[in-house]
């Protein structure tokens, strides 16, 4: 695990994941998603993932990180792309249950907030086993506790 003062602009991390048929039919299920057309995917043999079930895996497996897990951790928000009209997740192309999603996570920004913790942005991207882009997700922020719990 990274402590704080560790974190720089710049630093990369790398995770591989995919979503199941299960695991998407458990999340539809606790966000009580309801959309016909991911309604209508759900009849073929591999199913269309929601954008939010991506972010959902993505922010999970980002807290998985050995650079990251142990460490006191809270998602504070997004603050977008000022090039993006400060939005911050863009979906390029669709994903389907047991697809290969190859991650990437980049600390594009590194502030101190106070004595005790600092904040952390984190650029997501995702993209499939052809290395096409699947997903980008800007400025995820983090607050941080500067030492971590012992």
């Amino acid at each position: 695990m990274k402590k704080f003062s560790e974190f720089r602009v710049g630093d990369t991390f790398f995770s591989t994941c995919s979503i199941s048929d299960k695991e998407l039919e458990e999340y539809l299920t606790f966000s009580r998603i309801r959309n016909a057309f991911l309604e209508e995917k759900q009849k073929e043999k591999q199913k269309l993932v929601s954008g939010r079930a991506i972010l959902s895996r993505m922010e999970g497996e980002f807290t998985r990180l050995s650079q990251i897990y142990g460490n006191d951790i809270i998602f504070l928000g997004t603050d977008g792309d000022e090039e993006w009209e400060n939005r911050n997740t863009r979906f390029l192309k669709p994903l389907y249950t047991d697809q290969v999603l190859k991650l990437k996570f980049t600390v594009s920004e590194k502030k101190d907030i106070d004595e005790e913790f600092g904040k952390v942005m984190i650029d997501f991207e995702g993209t499939d086993q052809d290395d096409e882009k699947i997903i980008i997700s800007k400025k995820n922020i983090y607050r941080i506790k500067k030492e971590p719990p012992r």
